[in-house]
């Protein structure tokens, strides 16, 4: 261990919010949260990233002396459900699709031999996908967003399947009745689902439609939901509401597609 972690282990932790499934604390300039056979590949993982330019993803920094998953605290402020009015944006909207395909760009090329995932891969494996792109996972600093944090469930996937999940959330592909969404109807959403996608393709070789995005984010909530299920099933009776909102969005998704598209005639 070395003095700075031995300074470190001094200081008052800070339980973060969201972190309560996953024990993760501030300590001083870190963040530490339980470790998993899975953590060594994610620190791997984001010392890639960062080798690629990405600096707004937390530098890995191993384990601490008590065996946790460590890495560096990024500054800023972590938006939390109900979205503050400022989230909401089409310059957070268009930041966070840019922000994204750079991470798809920036993982393309890792190795992934010999990786352990928390997550199970899914089918066509493109990319490394953070699973949870979300705003409540980006940090922002002066509205802009300057950091995502939280990926210890990252595995391999198609790039649609994290930019379906950023569009259900920042569209968002929402039942009217979900009050973590926005009631803006559905010209205004198949606005910011255009937008969305278009950032993201921007400078991409790799160009995502809404047409592409719609059947994944109804599958993606499918996903959700039996994930959410085995979950409240394994003790966490409090999820288990969310199991019928993830189905009820992903109806509404499936019922609004012509208009979000705009191939409804």
């Amino acid at each position: 261990m070395s003095d700075d972690d031995a300074g470190a282990a001094t200081e008052q932790e800070e339980v973060l919010a969201g972190g309560g499934t996953s024990g993760a604390v501030r300590v001083g300039a870190s963040v530490r949260r339980r470790a998993g056979a899975w953590s060594p590949t994610i620190q791997r993982f984001l010392r890639h990233l960062r080798q690629h330019g990405l600096h707004w993803v937390p530098e890995p920094l191993g384990r601490d002396q008590d065996g946790r998953d460590s890495v560096s605290h990024l500054a800023g402020e972590v938006p939390q459900y109900p979205l503050p009015d400022w989230t909401w944006s089409e310059d957070v909207l268009i930041d966070a699709a840019v922000h994204l395909a750079q991470l798809h760009a920036a993982g393309a090329d890792f190795d992934t031999t010999g990786a352990t995932w928390q997550i199970p891969a899914h089918e066509p494996v493109e990319v490394v996908c953070h699973n949870d792109f979300a705003p409540y996972n980006m940090v922002f600093t002066g509205g802009r967003l300057t950091g995502v944090i939280d990926w210890d469930t990252a595995s391999p996937g198609p790039r649609v399947w994290d930019l379906a999940y950023l569009a259900y959330r920042l569209v968002p592909l929402t039942d009217p009745a979900n009050g973590d969404g926005l009631r803006n109807g559905t010209t205004r959403r198949a606005r910011r689902l255009r937008l969305l996608c278009d950032a993201y393709s921007r400078d991409h070789d790799h160009r995502l439609d809404p047409a592409d995005v719609l059947p994944a984010s109804v599958q993606r909530l499918h996903d959700l939901a039996g994930f959410t299920q085995t979950r409240a099933d394994a003790g966490r009776g409090d999820l288990r509401s969310h199991v019928g909102l993830y189905r009820r969005d992903a109806a509404w998704i499936t019922a609004h597609s012509g208009a979000l598209d705009g191939t409804a005639g």
